[in-house]
C-alpha cells in the first residue's frame, strides 16, 4: 500500500481521497471514521452540554420546531437547524431521508419496502425510521444500491 501526504494553503478545504479496490473493506472503514471522526456537534441533555462524535449520531430530526439528535440509548436537544446540519454531515454517511430528518447510513441494519414507494429502515438500536419517496434515490445512492 501506497501512503503519499500533500499540503497545500489553508484556503482549500482539507480532503481525504482513498483509492482501493474494495470500499467496504476494514482499513477503508477506519481511515473514513478517522476522518469524519473529528466533526463534532453539541448537544443539550438536562442542562448540561455534550460533545456528540458526528458518526454516533443516529438521526437528526425536527419535532414541533424543536431539534432533537437521537443516539445509540440518549436523545439530545440541539441549536442547529436542520440545514445546518445537513450542511455539517455533508460528506458523511448521513443523509436527507424525510423533509424532518436525516438519517446515519451506518446505523441501518436493514431496510424494507413500505407503502406508496416509501422504504422503512431498521436501525441497529431497533428504531425504525421511514425514508420518504422523495428522498429514495438519495437513500440507495448512501447505501450503494
Amino acid at each position: 500500500m501506497k501512503v503519499s501526504i500533500e499540503q497545500f494553503e489553508c484556503l482549500e478545504e482539507e480532503r481525504v481521497s482513498i483509492y482501493c479496490h474494495d470500499d467496504q473493506s476494514n482499513w477503508v472503514k477506519n481511515v473514513k471514521e478517522a476522518a469524519l471522526g473529528q466533526v463534532v456537534v453539541c448537544g443539550y441533555k438536562a442542562n448540561v452540554m455534550y460533545r456528540l462524535n458526528l458518526l454516533d449520531v443516529f438521526y437528526f430530526e425536527v419535532v414541533d420546531g424543536n431539534r432533537f439528535i437521537y443516539t445509540q440509548k440518549d436523545v439530545y436537544s440541539v441549536k442547529e437547524r436542520l440545514y445546518e446540519f445537513e450542511k455539517m454531515s455533508c460528506r458523511s454517511p448521513l443523509f436527507r431521508c424525510s423533509k424532518s430528518m436525516i438519517l446515519n447510513a451506518d446505523k441501518i441494519d436493514y431496510v424494507r419496502p413500505s407503502l406508496s414507494g416509501r422504504f422503512e429502515a431498521v436501525l441497529s438500536n431497533g428504531e425504525i425510521v421511514v425514508v420518504s419517496r422523495k428522498y429514495v434515490q438519495d437513500f440507495k445512492r448512501s447505501l450503494g444500491i
